[in-house]
C-alpha cells in the first residue's frame, strides 16, 4: 500500500515545533479581550486560574457569565469553574448542528454540559438552558471563549433519547458528482497544527467521478513525530483513521459505547467509549470535534493516533454495508 500515497519523509521534518497545549501567551491575550468585550471577572478569573485550572490540551472552549452573573453569584467555586472550560474546541459552526441532549465534556470530573437547543432553532444556541451570546468573544481555532449571560448550572438535568443499540455501524456512501479537492480542508488543519494529515491529503488526487464521503480523524501533530521517516507506516496510519462515510460530532456522540466503525485499514476498526464525559476513539480522546466539515468530508481532531488489536470477531463487520472499497483507494475514483 506504501507505493498509493507517495510520501518522501522529507515533507514532515519541519512540522514538529507547535506545542500540543494552549501557550500561556494565548491565555494573557484572551483575557485582555474578554476585559475590553465586558468580561472583566471572567478576565481577571482565567489569569487566576490560568496555570491550575487549565490542562495541557491543544483546544480549550471557555463558555464566560458576563459580569451581572458575577455580581448575582458571588466567586465561584473552583469546581463550577471548571463546569464553565470544555478541552474541545468548539465553534459555534460545530455547536448549531447537535440535536438537543448532545454532550459536551468539562473540566469537572464526570460533569458533561447538555446542547438544549436543535439544528432548527433560528440562530439561538444554549447550552444547560442558557442562551450563548452572539459571535465568540475570541476565537483562534485552538481557544474559543463563549459569551453566556448566566452561570451553567451542574445539575441540569434533561432525558435526552440517544439513538443507537447494536455493536456495528455500517455506513453507505453519500457520493456527489464533479470535481473535489482537499485543499480547503488541509488549509484548516494546517492552520491548528495537523499539518502532517493534512501533507497525507495534498498527495491524494482529485477527480471527477462519483465524489466519496469521508470521515477522517486525525491526531496532532505532536504525536506524529515518532514516525516520520518510516514510509512503510505511513498509509497503514493514514487508512485506519478514515470511514467510508461522513459522521459529523452530532451524530457521532449518539452511538452508543461499544459500537465500532469500520476504515479503510483491513480488518481495522474504531471503537466508541466514554471515560467519564469525554469521547473516545479507541482509548483516544476527540479533541476537536467538527474541526473541518463540507458537504461530502469531516475531520475531527484527535489527541493521539489509533493504535491498538483489531477489533473482535464477535463484533463484527459492517464492511458488507459499507462496499468492497477497502486496501484499494481512499477515493475509489481514483488510483493513487
Amino acid at each position: 500500500m506504501a507505493n498509493k500515497f507517495l510520501i518522501i519523509s522529507l515533507v514532515f521534518s519541519s512540522l514538529f515545533s507547535v506545542s500540543s497545549s494552549v501557550p500561556s501567551e494565548t491565555l494573557l491575550v484572551a483575557a485582555d479581550i474578554l476585559s475590553n468585550s465586558g468580561y472583566l471577572s471572567m478576565s481577571l478569573t482565567l489569569q487566576l486560574v490560568s496555570n491550575s485550572l487549565i490542562p495541557h490540551s491543544p483546544a480549550l472552549t471557555i463558555f464566560s457569565p458576563s459580569d451581572s452573573a458575577f455580581a448575582r453569584s458571588g466567586q465561584p467555586s473552583l469546581s463550577l469553574l471548571q463546569f464553565h472550560f470544555s478541552p474541545l474546541s468548539f465553534h459555534l459552526r460545530s455547536l448549531k448542528p447537535l440535536s438537543s441532549g448532545s454532550k459536551i465534556p468539562t473540566l469537572f470530573d464526570n460533569h458533561s454540559l447538555t446542547v438544549t437547543s436543535g439544528p432548527s432553532d433560528d440562530d439561538a444556541i444554549s447550552v444547560n438552558g442558557v442562551k450563548i451570546n452572539g459571535s465568540p468573544i475570541y476565537d483562534d481555532g485552538s481557544l474559543v471563549i463563549l459569551g453566556i449571560g448566566e452561570f451553567l448550572d451542574p445539575d441540569f438535568e434533561v432525558s435526552p433519547k440517544i439513538p443507537g443499540t447494536g455493536g456495528k455501524h455500517g455506513c453507505s456512501f453519500e457520493a456527489g458528482r464533479g470535481f473535489y479537492s482537499f485543499k480547503e480542508a488541509t488549509g484548516v488543519l494546517r492552520s491548528k497544527a495537523f499539518s502532517v494529515i493534512a501533507s497525507f491529503l495534498d498527495l491524494q488526487l482529485v477527480g471527477s467521478k462519483d465524489r466519496p464521503a469521508l470521515t477522517i480523524f486525525a491526531p496532532v501533530d505532536e504525536v506524529m513525530k515518532g514516525f516520520v521517516g518510516n514510509v512503510d507506516e505511513y498509509s497503514s496510519i493514514f487508512l485506519r483513521h478514515v470511514v467510508p462515510c461522513k459522521m459529523p460530532w452530532k451524530d457521532l456522540v449518539n452511538f452508543n459505547d461499544g459500537m465500532v466503525l469500520d476504515t479503510y485499514s483491513e480488518g481495522f476498526g474504531i471503537r466508541i467509549s466514554r471515560s467519564g464525559d469525554i469521547f473516545m476513539l479507541n482509548e483516544v480522546p476527540v479533541s476537536f470535534p467538527d474541526m473541518y466539515q463540507s458537504d461530502w468530508l469531516v475531520v475531527h481532531g484527535l489527541r493521539g493516533i489509533l493504535e491498538g488489536p483489531n477489533r473482535p470477531e464477535e463484533v463484527g463487520s459492517a464492511s458488507s454495508e459499507m462496499g468492497n472499497n477497502r486496501e484499494t483507494s481512499i477515493l475509489d475514483d481514483v488510483e493513487l
